[in-house]
């Protein structure tokens, strides 16, 4: 490389080249230097979003809300409605920081494989497309050499969470920063927690719980005109090629939270399922709760539930279990096992952990960093979702290791509104349902 008076000179697009070279192994020396490829006033980092929902449009604003030069210049989804809501959206919440969406009408785009386009564009791309689809986006966005920051989960079935760690091994290669929106890992109580369990302050895990129990989720009622692929994306919630089910899209967070305790993964689950209250041709093949029986390799057991229920108890926690003491993660509170406090994380000191994620992936890049490698745990944790949503829907003991190397695939072979996807309504409107005891993955 150059010496540094020169490297303090190089502009956004060297220090592009620069990187890709590193990637091809053209270079040996290390990304990582002390010099800020990304220092003129010139040097703007840009930015695409795939995936203009909801979350996609406050992780953009979340990234355009950091202290780097970052410019959002190219946007893209399947529906025009939903990319010109979040680009009002963003604008309006962004305040004084407006000029930093600078998406030319030319750089939306619509449809399957408006994603291409989009992070052509771009020097980081942010994934937050319905699930089903992130390994796809994920494995282009660092095919074309991106830093990338993707929601959770990052897949739906076994198939997909082999392409995501494909990718994610190409990524470390090419030392892109990747960041997964598994936020509790950016939010400073939890970081607290976590440094004194890994420090033995509640001695080994013996056991642990997890909950994520809620009222569930909005409900889009299927429009004329819709074909049932536009139906299924725009509801993409109620079915698991889109979603995984809310034991993978929501509890997630909280069996990431056990396996960063444990720095391990389970190695077999068991459980039970199914759909009690919300039934009806408006809630697709989902279960509306999941109760699973989680193993590790060291004998640890986690007790997960996960409900959507109206009127039922609601409880978003994790709680962790050892031979000294006990990790109760909400209240952010660690104590001994007669009761006496250990530790007990001011929660004024909390931060925004939204907010972080962004903060921290765009100092990394801005100064040619390279920090960030969330997306092979971030594929493990949602493997974790998928054990146990295998586990709920056929009522048997599933394997990490047979489920995660199946190949199964539950993902259309064809994206296009015509086109049909993987599950059908009967003729009454109604979407089959796992059925414990008949639903088999393996003979």
């Amino acid at each position: 490389m150059t010496n540094d008076v020169n490297q303090k000179q190089t502009g956004r697009r060297d220090f592009l080249k620069t990187t890709s070279l590193i990637a091809g192994g053209l270079m040996a020396t290390p990304l990582m230097s002390g010099a800020n490829y990304f220092s003129g006033a010139d040097d703007v980092i840009k930015i695409a979003l795939i995936g203009c929902g909801g979350r996609g449009t406050g992780a953009a604003t979340q990234a355009l809300s950091t202290k780097q030069n970052v410019q959002l210049v190219a946007m893209a989804d399947a529906f025009k409605n939903r990319l010109d809501d979040s680009y009002n959206n963003i604008l309006e919440a962004l305040e004084d920081k407006k000029s930093r969406v600078q998406v030319k009408e030319e750089n939306k785009f619509i449809g399957f494989d408006a994603y291409k386009k989009a992070m052509a564009l771009a020097d980081v791309v942010i994934l937050a497309t319905p699930p089903g689809f992130r390994p796809i986006h994920f494995e282009e966005a660092i095919n074309q050499n991106k830093h990338v920051f993707m929601e959770k989960p990052v897949a739906t079935d076994p198939a997909g969470i082999q392409r995501v760690l494909a990718a994610a091994e190409k990524a470390k290669a090419q030392k892109r920063n990747v960041v997964v929106g598994l936020q509790r890992r950016y939010q400073t109580s939890y970081r607290e927690l976590m440094k004194r369990v890994q420090d033995g302050a509640i001695g080994d895990i013996t056991s642990a719980q997890a909950w994520w129990n809620n009222d569930g989720v909005w409900v889009h009622p299927r429009q004329a005109g819709w074909t049932e692929m536009e139906y299924q994306m725009r509801n993409w919630y109620y079915f698991v090629w889109l979603c995984g089910d809310h034991i993978t899209e929501q509890h997630i967070h909280n069996l990431d939270v056990i396996n960063w305790a444990k720095n391990a993964y389970p190695v077999r689950a068991q459980g039970m399922g199914g759909r009690e209250v919300r039934v009806g041709k408006d809630y697709g093949e989902i279960f509306d709760h999941h109760f699973v029986e989680f193993h590790y390799a060291d004998g640890t057991i986690l007790n997960s539930q996960c409900r959507h229920q109206k009127g039922t108890m609601s409880k978003v926690d994790e709680l962790l279990i050892g031979t000294k003491g006990k990790v109760f993660c909400d209240a952010a509170s660690i104590k001994d096992n007669k009761g006496g406090l250990i530790y007990q994380f001011d929660k004024k000191n909390e931060n925004q952990p939204y907010q972080n994620e962004h903060d921290e992936l765009f100092d990394a890049i801005a100064k040619g960093e390279y920090k960030f490698w969330d997306a092979e745990r971030g594929a493990k944790s949602t493997m974790t979702s998928i054990l146990g949503r295998m586990a709920t829907y056929s009522g048997q003991m599933i394997e990490w290791d047979k489920a995660i190397n199946s190949g199964i695939s539950i993902m259309p072979s064809t994206f296009s509104f015509d086109a049909m996807p993987p599950v059908q309504p009967d003729t009454n409107g109604m979407y089959a349902a796992a059925i414990p005891g008949v639903t088999k993955y393996f003979a």
